[in-house]
Order: C-alpha cells, then sequence, then structure tokens
C-alpha cells in the first residue's frame, strides 16, 4: 500500500468517472492532501481506530483512500454527490482498496461515536451550520472536527458557525493556499434539527423546503420561475410521465404534478441534499405520492423513451469552475428518456447557446420565451438521436 505522506501517493492517478471530466478538472485538491495528512497524524497521536473516524464531502475519495491506504480501514464517509460516490468506489478498486470504507448519509449512522471528523469545508454558511450541528449532535463528546477549504473561498463566518456548536475553534496557518479550521467541545444542541427549512412562494403556490446544501435553499430560483410561467403549455394528461432533471429542491416536479394532478412524475438530481430537500418539498405541497425522487446522474437509471416530458434548468458550474459539461450532459439525457413525440422544456441563460445542443440530443427547437436574462425552450423529439446514449461516455 501507498504512504499518502510520501510523494509516491497516486494523487494523479485518481478520476472523476463518472462525473464530467477535463484537463482544468482535477480529482483531488491541495485541501484534499492536508485533510489525510492530518486525518493520519491524528489518528496515530490519539490510538484512533478507522471506524472511530468519520469524512464530510469527499469530493472523488483523495481523503479517504489516504487513510484507508495508510491501514485505517472502516472510516465512514458521507458524499454529497451520486457521482462522488461512484468515483470513490471506482478509484478504491484501481487503487486495491475496495471494502475500506463505509458509505453513509449524513446522519446517526455516519457519526454516532466518531471521535474525529475530517470535512471539506462548504462553500454555503447554511451546508455548514448543517454539518457543524450534525457532529456536534451524534458524534463522541471528545470529537475534534477539522475542516479544509481554499483560503480564497473562506470566510470569518465560517469561524462563527462553527463557534456555534462547539466551545472551541482555531484556525491554523494556510499551506499551499489552503487552509484547516479545527473545533472540538461540542455545545448542546436543540432538540430538533435547524433543517430543513421550509418557505412558502404563494405568488406560485409553491412552498419549498431545502437542506442545508441544496443550491439556493428555500427561495425560487429566478430560471425556474421563469420557465413556470409555462406548465399550462405542456402536455401532462392522464397516465402521461414527465421527469425533472436535476431537480433541485423540486420546483419544477411539484408545481408540474399539481397542474397535471394525472401525471406520474419522477425528479432526479446527483446531489444528496437536493433529494432530500425535495421530497421534503413534495410533502409540503401534498403531491410526494405522485412524485418519486430519486438519487441520480442524469436520470442514468431511468428506462429509455420513458417521458413525455422532460423538465430542464441545466447548470452552468461544477463546483467553483464555469463548465458546460454537466448541462450538456443533461440534454443528452432527456434525448435518451423522451418517448418519440415526447417534448423537453428547457429554461437557460440565454448567452449560453444551448440551441444546437438540444437539436443535436433531442430535435427540433424553437423559443418559446424569452426575458432579458432566459430563455425558453421547447424541444420535440420526432426520431431516436443517434447520438444518445444510455450512459454518456464524451461527459
Amino acid at each position: 500500500m501507498h504512504d499518502p505522506r510520501r510523494p509516491d501517493f497516486p494523487f494523479d492517478e485518481l478520476r472523476r468517472h463518472p462525473d464530467v471530466e477535463a484537463p482544468n478538472l482535477l480529482a483531488f485538491d491541495a485541501t484534499d492532501r492536508l485533510l489525510g495528512a492530518r486525518g493520519i497524524d491524528q489518528a496515530a497521536a490519539r490510538g484512533l481506530a478507522g471506524r472511530e473516524i468519520a469524512v464530510i464531502g469527499d469530493a472523488y475519495g483523495a481523503v479517504t483512500l489516504q487513510l484507508a491506504a495508510a491501514g485505517l480501514t472502516g472510516v465512514r464517509v458521507h458524499q454529497d454527490l451520486v457521482t462522488g460516490r461512484a468515483a470513490l468506489a471506482g478509484n478504491a478498486r484501481a487503487l486495491g482498496l475496495a471494502g475500506t470504507y463505509e458509505a453513509h448519509e449524513l446522519d446517526a449512522g455516519l457519526l454516532s461515536g466518531a471521535r474525529l471528523v475530517l470535512a471539506q469545508l462548504p462553500r454555503g454558511l447554511a451546508e455548514l451550520e448543517e454539518l457543524a450541528d450534525a457532529v456536534a449532535r451524534w458524534a463522541a463528546g471528545d470529537v475534534v472536527l477539522v475542516a479544509g477549504g481554499r483560503v480564497k473561498h473562506m470566510t470569518l463566518a465560517m469561524n462563527a458557525v462553527l463557534g456555534s456548536r462547539f466551545t472551541d475553534v482555531g484556525a491554523e496557518l494556510a499551506v499551499q493556499k489552503s487552509r484547516l479550521l479545527t473545533a472540538a467541545g461540542p455545545r448542546p444542541v436543540p432538540e430538533r434539527a435547524p433543517f430543513p427549512v421550509c418557505t412558502a412562494h404563494d405568488d406560485v403556490g409553491l412552498t419549498l423546503c431545502a437542506f442545508g446544501g441544496a443550491f439556493a435553499g428555500p427561495r425560487l430560483d429566478i430560471g425556474t420561475r421563469f420557465l413556470l410561467g409555462f406548465l399550462d403549455r405542456m402536455p401532462g394528461g392522464p397516465g402521461s410521465s414527465a421527469v425533472d432533471l436535476g431537480c433541485g429542491t423540486g420546483a419544477l416536479a411539484a408545481a408540474y404534478a399539481l397542474r397535471h394532478p394525472g401525471a406520474h412524475v419522477v425528479a432526479t438530481d446527483r446531489s444528496a441534499a437536493a433529494v432530500r430537500s425535495a421530497r421534503a418539498t413534495m410533502e409540503a405541497n401534498g403531491v410526494a405520492e405522485r412524485v418519486a425522487v430519486e438519487h441520480d446522474d442524469a436520470g442514468g437509471s431511468l428506462p429509455e423513451a420513458s417521458a413525455d416530458v422532460v423538465l430542464l434548468n441545466p447548470p452552468f458550474h461544477l463546483g467553483a469552475s464555469v463548465h458546460a459539461g454537466a448541462g450538456l450532459k443533461l440534454i443528452r439525457a432527456a434525448g435518451r428518456l423522451l418517448a418519440p413525440g415526447g417534448e423537453l422544456w428547457c429554461v437557460a441563460n440565454s448567452h449560453l447557446g444551448y440551441r444546437a445542443a438540444l437539436q443535436s440530443a433531442v430535435g427540433r427547437t424553437e423559443v418559446a420565451g424569452r426575458d432579458r436574462k432566459f430563455t425558453v425552450t421547447r424541444s420535440v423529439l420526432r426520431d431516436r438521436p443517434r447520438d444518445v446514449r444510455a450512459t454518456d461516455a464524451r461527459a
């Protein structure tokens, strides 16, 4: 096995697959190195076994596999993205480390009895609040939380959030433009966890619920709001089927289910926080019995040609990077999921120019509406596009 504290640990062999891969998108960063090394040192100094360590936010497995390679097996891991979970599993197999860790959701199973928690600092303060509350709520009384991030993304407000759940919070000197924060001494937590948070949007007749890691929280994204105005033009008779790809907190799926009560709706997202949020949104709007919410990458587990309608508000960021790959992947997935004659309704920032991709992956595409920032398009699948595959090897 490789010792990750030595320069021969094969960081460069780690892959992002099946997530989007590109020359400017790496499967590790300096924070991963710091967290892994700190975890190994802490385990040695405190006599910790792998099962007493939890890892949160390990994008593609770089932290977890450093620990496993050093002999710390049984580490519990939570990753938000389904693609990250698949990448960790793939990297573990490639390095001969399969079966050395346990995957968990962000719950008591992840943190009960944990004495060391290693976490990539989330960008959002709400997500950090949920993380800190979970550690203080479920981990051992002598737990030490070590959270790392890139210095350019860190703020003093993060220290304050950690301080709301721990008595001792400190910051270390930066190394390679990354910094570690440590927190110990968990404070008493309120009986009820702070998430999900739900907000009523009376102007569109929806209540949105969000856990800490959900994009935009319980707010209604302005692009989604624009697309909601076209619900009456979408097919949706009894027995029809619709898929909300990249559902986020579930606004499109819930609104479609309310407007078309005879339709069967599936909402998918690769983010576990989004899936938990969307399920709470369906409950809040009384449509949980008619909307299935799945943790899935681009609808990969759904049958080909199974949808009459696909709803899509594609992202154009991958973490901190501006990258169209995720949006294009979802557009191609829509072409696979639609039945002949099915319709893809998409809203996107007008400058992204997705029309060529929509016509290639789906079919004839028309502009259904445009405002100062967004364009709504309607694409109709007439024939099966030859470039659509069940799995997207180009991503």
